[in-house]
């Protein structure tokens, strides 16, 4: 018995439900918790999305023309030739004056737990991710807590980038990829042999303008009790981080969920840095959870954290540009005409020049 309340309270974690509908799902599949979460997200969660395609949504002869030259392209649309899509007019706008210019020169990254179990308001929330990476056009996206609605909805708009997925069913994470600025050459899943919440580690081989880079994103390990398996899958990240060929610019990001104090006790292999850390540890990008400022999840609490990190471990072979970050901002922070955030998260924007 003390079994089966540890899987429902862990189900009802993850899937932010409770004791009740946990020992439904589990009960029904065995007390497996992996296939009572795949059959939770099985949920035909597409029609959050039906509106974006529905003929009804268009109410002028603009909207009608664009739906029209849309559908000529087998609903692929660049979503670089897309409006952004922010419910303040002026934020949207202070947005984009405020975002640099691009440089052939540097790397752009974007960083995200888009929190794709939350489904409220989903698909406008989708836009708003959208709406960023009109702005920002990063080379390199890497995304949390995506569900399958979720990345369908992706690819259908963003055509100008390549697509890796760390799963297939229920949440997991994936990296996006500008095709005319970064070119994929190999991807792997690394799994955590101990995750009890579907984690794993995507680890892309890429080069970008003629030099090496491995891109990884993870999810680690939720919540303040699984400090330990948190721990273990950063040691795993770091590893790679360190294994590395010197030849190769490692950067990983994602939502860590990890304390300051357990990156202390798991400690950062030689060469490897803190993006937040090395631009000066600035206060407006430090904390990425903020239920202050982030209402989107309604807590009856403050909780201010730095979940979501960046780390880069440069290349150090002789003759090899060093890719080091040179700019940091939190994006995601305006509403959307729905009342609520892209997600209950901020997403991390980082450049990075060759030195």
């Amino acid at each position: 018995m003390e079994e089966k309340n540890r899987l429902c309270e862990e189900f009802a974690k993850i899937t932010d439900t409770d004791s009740v509908a946990a020992q439904c799902y589990l009960a029904e599949n065995g007390w497996e918790i992996e296939r009572a979460l795949n059959s939770f997200f099985e949920t035909d969660m597409e029609k959050l999305f039906e509106v974006e395609d529905s003929p009804e949504k268009d109410s002028s002869p603009k909207d009608k023309k664009r739906k029209s030259h849309h559908k000529s392209q087998g609903d692929s649309v660049d979503l670089t030739q897309d409006e952004p899509a922010c419910s303040s007019g002026a934020n949207a706008t202070e947005t984009k004056q405020k975002s640099p210019e691009k440089d052939d020169g540097k790397l752009s990254l974007i960083s995200w737990n888009v929190d794709g179990l939350d489904t409220d308001n989903l698909a406008e929330r989708a836009r708003g991710l959208c709406s960023f990476l009109v702005l920002y056009t990063p080379d390199v996206v890497f995304l949390q807590e995506l569900i399958p609605p979720y990345i369908q909805y992706l690819k259908k708009r963003a055509v100008s980038y390549t697509f890796i997925e760390g799963g297939e069913e229920g949440y997991f994470t994936g990296i996006m990829l500008k095709k005319s600025r970064v070119k994929l050459l190999e991807s792997q899943i690394v799994a955590y042999p101990t995750t009890q919440m579907m984690r794993n580690l995507l680890v892309a081989q890429v080069t970008f303008k003629g030099q090496r880079l491995c891109l990884m994103t993870s999810h680690l390990e939720s919540c303040k009790d699984h400090a330990a398996e948190r721990m273990k899958q950063l040691k795993v990240v770091m590893q790679r981080m360190k294994e590395a060929t010197d030849d190769t610019t490692v950067l990983f990001g994602g939502d860590t969920n990890l304390r300051d104090t357990e990156v202390a006790k798991v400690g950062l292999p030689s060469g490897v840095c803190d993006v937040w850390e090395r631009l000066g540890k600035e206060e407006h990008c430090r904390y990425t959870w903020d239920t202050k400022a982030n209402s989107n999840k309604k807590a009856p609490y403050v909780s201010r954290c730095r979940f979501d990190r960046i780390y880069v471990r440069p290349a150090t072979k002789e003759g090899v540009p060093a890719l080091l970050p040179d700019h940091m901002a939190l994006v995601g922070l305006e509403k959307l005409d729905c009342g609520r955030f892209t997600s209950d998260h901020w997403g991390i924007y980082c450049s990075f020049s060759a030195m």
